[in-house]
């Protein structure tokens, strides 16, 4: 006889936004999936990631949530920063922005991609949802910019000491980790602890992401994400208003002053 799969746990839409199970009571099939259902209130949204647990789905599909085992972390410490891109950042005539078109990267991330045959898994939903969480201050975008036009850039969620990247997107060579690499100076400045990379990828770890077992990963959201934390994203767009160089913005955002 076929063993039964274990079931998932369903969350009911407007319910209790903390009603996530342990992340030890998983049932393991398929590795990461926590639970479905529920909705993509900034409540429930903020529970989760407190938690390490992400959505994910595709149209057509519940909500699903996920956290994977183990979990890619880039900590700021450790970003590789190659000498071409840092040319790159010097000569590339970028301008580093952060939170001044939210809505314009999230769209760019959200476009087709031949890699993923076609589709996106950034739902209209989910557009709404983290442009209602920019809005309350709690999504960021990080954006390159050249030339007046955005080119590059990412965006994700920050809560405590910890920013959650989500997607990232490059219309020229090296665009994005342009972006990347501002974020790290911004986290490096407001003393944030680890960028979320979600999942384990080699170009990711190309750049100093590696991966975190879920027992030492469950350790830094406690630490770093507790209730009783403080958001360490101090600086807000402020720091950066009109716009910077890249190679001056990561400058400034060393000068940036810590909580």
């Amino acid at each position: 006889m076929t063993p039964r799969r274990p079931r998932i746990p369903w969350l009911e839409p407007g319910g209790d936004p903390q009603a996530f199970p342990p992340l030890e009571a998983v049932p393991g099939e398929p590795p990461g999936l926590i639970a479905a259902g529920g909705d993509l209130a900034p409540p429930r949204l903020e529970a989760a990631y407190r938690r390490g647990i992400f959505p994910w789905y595709s149209d057509g599909q519940p909500i699903l949530w996920w956290s994977p085992d183990p979990r890619m972390l880039l900590f700021p410490a450790e970003f590789r920063r190659s000498r071409s891109l840092a040319k790159r950042e010097r000569n590339g005539g970028f301008e580093l922005r952060f939170d001044g078109d939210f809505s314009g990267v999230i769209a760019a991330c959200a476009a087709p991609r031949e890699r993923d045959g076609g589709g996106t898994w950034i739902t209209d939903e989910m557009r709404e949802a983290y442009t209602l969480l920019h809005r309350l201050g709690r999504a960021h975008s990080v954006e390159t910019w050249r030339g007046g036009r955005l080119v590059g850039g990412l965006y994700g969620v920050q809560v405590g000491a910890a920013f959650f990247g989500e997607s990232m997107f490059s219309r020229e060579p090296d665009a994005s980790k342009v972006a990347l690499s501002g974020l790290v100076h911004r986290c490096l400045g407001d003393g944030i602890a680890f960028i979320d990379c979600q999942m384990e990828t080699p170009h990711l770890a190309s750049l100093g992401a590696r991966p975190v077992p879920r027992t030492e990963f469950m350790g830094l959201l406690a630490r770093h994400c507790g209730p009783d934390v403080a958001d360490r994203w101090g600086c807000g767009g402020d720091c950066f208003a009109g716009g910077a160089t890249a190679e001056s913005a990561l400058l400034q955002a060393n000068r940036c002053p810590q909580n």
